[in-house]
């Protein structure tokens, strides 16, 4: 731990969605250098979780704080990589417009990009090895290369923590191997990084911790955690202990 505390603290926190509690009372708190796995069902409150520390959900009860601050100044030091059917692929922009957007906070919506945007652009695609692809059109990326877009978007921003929303849905070998060598470096830079994923082996693999949510926060503890059949049934209500992917 920090001598400040987590930079990311979750406490008893509350969501309230079209009148169904969607988050009860939830705890999660996400060290600097440290990569925890959010991992429940569908409808669990993974992605709920994230919005509310993003500020996109209200809160019922509860606080986040982040690096220490509460409030409207949550926000600040914080990349989104949200799930690709979210983002306007559409758009007519090239990968390197797309990441740009990630600047808006820093530059705001009129200003033109300056030295020290145009330096983090460049920063975030060879992070994501997007710098010779820097000028091809959104429209025409792979399923990888457009997971890729989004992690690069976030990193442009200067985050100290990233929340990752299943970022290896849906993507081949090679990028879920260049997403955990860089998703490795970025805690070794002492950022923190919480990661909702369906997929349980890679979490077994990658993940500090991981943290089990069915609208709370039902267990905390190492990834041994997922061969924890008791536990496991506790969040997904069945039997879904991973002995098998322990051992893969």
């Amino acid at each position: 731990m920090t001598d400040s505390g987590p930079l990311l603290r979750v406490t008893d926190a509350s969501v309230v969605l079209g009148g169904r509690t969607a988050l009860e009372k939830a705890d999660l708190c996400v060290e600097a250098g440290e990569l925890v796995g959010l991992i429940g069902p569908n409808g669990a409150g993974k992605t709920t979780l994230l919005r509310a520390v993003l500020g996109l959900v209200p809160l019922a009860a509860g606080e986040v704080a982040v690096e220490g601050r509460t409030g409207r100044r949550v926000g600040r030091g914080i990349g989104y990589v949200p799930q690709r059917h979210e983002f306007a692929w559409d758009f007519p922009l090239d990968i390197a417009g797309a990441v740009l957007t990630g600047r808006t906070r820093q530059m705001g919506w009129l200003r033109r990009p300056g030295a020290a945007d145009r330096a983090a652009v460049d920063e975030a695609l060879e992070l994501t090895g997007l710098a010779e692809l820097r000028r091809r059109p959104l429209g025409e990326l792979s399923g990888g290369q457009r997971q890729r877009v989004l992690v690069a978007r976030a990193l442009a921003a200067g985050p100290r923590i990233l929340l990752l929303d299943e970022p290896f849905t849906g993507v081949d070998v090679p990028t879920q191997e260049l997403l955990n060598e860089l998703f490795g470096r970025l805690t070794t830079e002492g950022r923190a990084l919480l990661m909702t994923t369906h997929d349980l082996a890679a979490a077994a693999r990658t993940c500090h911790r991981v943290a089990l949510i069915n609208r709370t926060i039902v267990a905390e503890g190492g990834p041994d955690l997922l061969a924890d059949s008791d536990q496991m049934l506790r969040a997904f209500g069945l039997d879904r202990a991973i002995g098998t992917v322990t051992a893969s």
